[in-house]
C-alpha cells in the first residue's frame, strides 16, 4: 500500500505517520481559479509538511439541473490541471465517467477517479485499471464499507494494485447523507489507503431548486472525526468565494479557512498516533 503513495509523492515530504490531503475546486472555472488555488494550497501544505494532490474535475457529469455548468471543455480543462500539476510538481486527480475516458485522462492526470453513483461499474473500472494509473473510487451512497471490496477486487484483478477508496457518506431519506465512521476500518481491511471526502459527504442533494445544498460549517467536524478514525487522507474541496463557485459552491470549505482547519488537523493526528 505504502509504495505506490511514496511515488507519488516523491517530490514531496512524505510521512506515513500523517495523512495526505486532495484538494482543489470542484471544477475547472478557469486557469485564474486553479493556479490560485494550487498555489495557496501547496504553500500551506508544504509549511505543514501534508502530502498534497491537486484536484479539479474537468468536466461535470452528474448535475442535477441540466442548466447546470458543466465545464470550459475536456480537453482544455484537462490541459489545465496538468499545467497545474507541472507548475506546482503536484500529482493531479479528476474523476472520470466512462469507459472510453479512461486512456484519454491518463495522458494528463496521476490519479483516475471513479464517482460514487459510477463504483459499481465494471467496465469503467477495468479502464481505469488498465492504464497503470493509481484509481480512487469513492464508495457509493448506497454501499457499505466492507462492499466496496468488490471495486478494489476489479481494479486488482485488471493487473493494478494501486488503488484508493473514499468514503463520502450514505444516503439518508431523500435529501441528506450521513456518514458511519465505521466504514473508514473496515474500508482499511481492503489493503487500500482510505480517503474520507469531507464536502460531498455534507452535501443535501436532490433540492427541488435544482442545485445541491450543503452545510459546510460542519467539514471540520467530519475532517476531524475522520482522522481520530485512522484515515490515511482527507479530500477538501475549497474555493476561494464558494458563493460564486459554478459547481457545489454549498458545500465548499473557503479558501481562506483551509490553513487553519490542516493545522488543528496536524496536531490531532500526532495526538492520534501518540
Amino acid at each position: 500500500m505504502e509504495n505506490f503513495l511514496k511515488h507519488l509523492f516523491s517530490n514531496q515530504q512524505y510521512d506515513e505517520q500523517n495523512f495526505f490531503l486532495i484538494a482543489g475546486p470542484c471544477v475547472v472555472e478557469s486557469e485564474e481559479l486553479v493556479m490560485e488555488v494550487a498555489d495557496k494550497v501547496s504553500v500551506i501544505c508544504r509549511n505543514l509538511g501534508i502530502p498534497y494532490v491537486f484536484k479539479s474535475s474537468y468536466r461535470k457529469a452528474n448535475r442535477t439541473s441540466s442548466n447546470s455548468f458543466t465545464g470550459i471543455g475536456d480537453e482544455a480543462a484537462l490541459q489545465l490541471v496538468k499545467k497545474v500539476g507541472d507548475k506546482y510538481q503536484l500529482p493531479t486527480t479528476s474523476d472520470i465517467h466512462a469507459h472510453d475516458e479512461a486512456a484519454v485522462a491518463a495522458k494528463y492526470i496521476d490519479i483516475l477517479q471513479i464517482p460514487a453513483f459510477l463504483c459499481r461499474q465494471t467496465d469503467l473500472l477495468v479502464a481505469a485499471a488498465e492504464t497503470g494509473k493509481i484509481v480512487n473510487v469513492k464508495k457509493g451512497q448506497f454501499l457499505s464499507g466492507p462492499s466496496m471490496k468488490f471495486a478494489a477486487e476489479k481494479i486488482r484483478g485488471a493487473g493494478n494494485e494501486k488503488v484508493i477508496l473514499t468514503e463520502r457518506g450514505n444516503t439518508f431519506g431523500y435529501q441528506d447523507l450521513v456518514v458511519d465512521y465505521r466504514n473508514i476500518p473496515w474500508m482499511k481491511e481492503h489493503n487500500a489507503p482510505v480517503v474520507m471526502d469531507c464536502t460531498h459527504s455534507l452535501q443535501q442533494p436532490n433540492q427541488t431548486s435544482g442545485v445541491t445544498g450543503g452545510n459546510p460549517q460542519l467539514i471540520g467536524t467530519i475532517a476531524s472525526a475522520a482522522i481520530a478514525t485512522g484515515a490515511d487522507g482527507l479530500f477538501i474541496e475549497t474555493h476561494p468565494n464558494p458563493a460564486v463557485a459554478k459547481s457545489d459552491g454549498a458545500n465548499m470549505l473557503k479558501l481562506d479557512l483551509l490553513e487553519g482547519l490542516l493545522a488543528k488537523l496536524v496536531k490531532l493526528r500526532k495526538a492520534v498516533n501518540g
